[in-house]
């Protein structure tokens, strides 16, 4: 099949533009060896206390907080993250004495900052020998009350009837615990959900298990071990109760014996929502990873999670629209209604020239039926346009000389690399910041297997982004 020569022209644009916006950041654009893939996803947290205890894939670890804010000798005040996660950022600066504040919209995040900020702050001997107890003696095993249990469409069957059942009883006995204790030991059941369910999260979606009994269309999935509920809650248990009670001079994490530990403060909903209303230069530095570009739907993936805490199908909906875009369902938000000041912000991205280019050769390659869905045109203007309106807003509540650090991949749709680093960066130039450093990891990710199938192996960029309010 001959190429078509509309594609082949506005591919070369692309990469026309690409190379020429590379060169104009070839100054600070460094490949730093000290920034590995551990250290900026979830991996370095496996074996650090507290941050170990709920795995949450799309976070980065606790070291590159700390890493990232005595390597940039970031003064004290308040550092914040405007998506906030499981609240690593919050945590990790907390712990070398900062304040800090974020924003999260996921029910699963919130709850699990909560739990960390009232239960494990305030766990006592007596609430640790209550932990003891619960994974000694089981008392949820002789409970005869059940609490109820909520079912999306995707998570229905996600456990086996014995499993269900056990989750339903342990629910309804926590009940019977101080506050804090309940805090601890909802965390403890959120974390092991996946492991005692028939799925896996994947990124898109939730994978399931051959034994599910589900009618699956893609070739048969063996997730392995599949813990059965009594084993996987104690093996947590154990593991929280050791962090609670371990040498404290290791687990620093709300310690005032050795550094006064920051407040933490949480804002519930969207950054889009809540930003506007933050007021100008509080923050001393921002530290954060948004949702990538990559098509990956955090209410599919965490469905398990957001199930258990009581969220419908409708609710579901609506947090996938409220959502940063990054998935191809998302609606066009009418930005200008949130905060009419973001016109600057909007023009912007009007006037990015790899950008319109960009959006012009995927709205092409839907005209031509090449895109292998429809709303990853409408995903990726969104993305931008959405972040933009972020970064405005960073910008006004950073504080003079205020810095901010933000983690994210690069990506590419039908044959087009997207400079995500490169675009936001200029983006973040034209309102105000100055680009300090783009931090390269040494080892680039790879595209998907339907791009490498198509255009071949090409690696992406993966980058810590240090900008500064000048």
């Amino acid at each position: 099949m001959l190429p078509d020569p509309k594609s082949e022209n506005l591919l070369f644009t692309i990469n026309r533009l690409d190379e020429q916006l590379l060169t104009y950041f070839n100054d600070v654009l460094v490949v730093n060896n000290q920034l590995d893939r551990t250290l900026v996803s979830f991996q370095a947290n496996k074996t650090e206390a507290f941050y170990r205890w709920y795995k949450y894939k799309e976070a980065f670890s606790s070291r590159l907080v700390k890493f990232l804010l005595q390597d940039y000798q970031v003064r004290k005040g308040i550092v914040f993250d405007p998506f906030a996660g499981i609240g690593t950022t919050l945590f990790a600066a907390s712990e070398l004495g900062y304040d800090t504040e974020g924003i999260e919209l996921l029910p699963i995040g919130i709850k699990l900052i909560e739990n960390k900020i009232y239960g494990v702050n305030k766990a006592q001997n007596f609430e640790i020998s209550r932990l003891k107890y619960w994974q000694k003696d089981q008392p949820w095993k002789q409970s005869k009350g059940l609490d109820n249990l909520t079912f999306l469409k995707i998570t229905k069957g996600a456990y086996t009837k014995e499993t269900e059942i056990q989750i339903r009883q342990y629910l309804y006995t926590i009940k019977r615990e101080s506050e804090v204790v309940q805090k601890i030991l909802l965390t403890a059941l959120l974390s092991i959900l996946e492991s005692v369910s028939f799925t896996r999260k994947d990124g898109q979606y939730l994978r399931w298990d051959y034994r599910s009994g589900r009618q699956i269309k893609s070739r048969a999935f063996d997730k392995g071990k599949i813990y059965n509920f009594e084993e996987a809650i104690t093996i947590k248990l154990e593991e929280i109760i050791n962090d609670l009670q371990g040498d404290e001079k290791q687990l620093s994490l709300f310690n005032d014996n050795l550094i006064k530990s920051g407040n933490v403060k949480l804002y519930q909903g969207s950054c889009l929502n809540i930003l506007p209303k933050i007021e100008s230069n509080q923050y001393t530095a921002m530290i954060t990873s948004p949702p990538y570009c990559n098509r990956y739907d955090y209410t599919r993936t965490y469905a398990l999670e957001l199930a258990l805490l009581g969220v419908d199908e409708e609710k579901l909906r609506q947090l996938r629209q409220e959502l940063l875009s990054c998935t191809v369902e998302n609606k066009e938000k009418a930005l200008l209604e949130i905060n009419n000041d973001w016109e600057k912000a909007i023009k912007i991205c009007d006037n990015t020239q790899l950008l319109q280019t960009i959006l012009r050769y995927l709205s092409y390659q839907k005209e031509i039926k090449k895109l292998n869905n429809n709303g990853i045109l409408r995903m990726v203007k969104g993305y931008f346009y959405e972040m933009s309106c972020v970064i405005q807003e960073s910008f006004r509540i950073l504080k003079d000389d205020g810095f901010l650090f933000m983690v994210n991949d690069n990506v590419r749709y039908a044959g087009a690399s997207i400079s995500i680093d490169l675009i936001l960066s200029k983006i973040a130039e034209n309102l105000g910041f100055m680009i300090e450093k783009i931090l390269v990891l040494p080892n680039g990710k790879g595209n998907s297997s339907q791009q490498m199938g198509t255009h071949g192996r090409k690696p992406l960029r993966k980058c810590v982004y240090v900008w500064r309010k000048k």
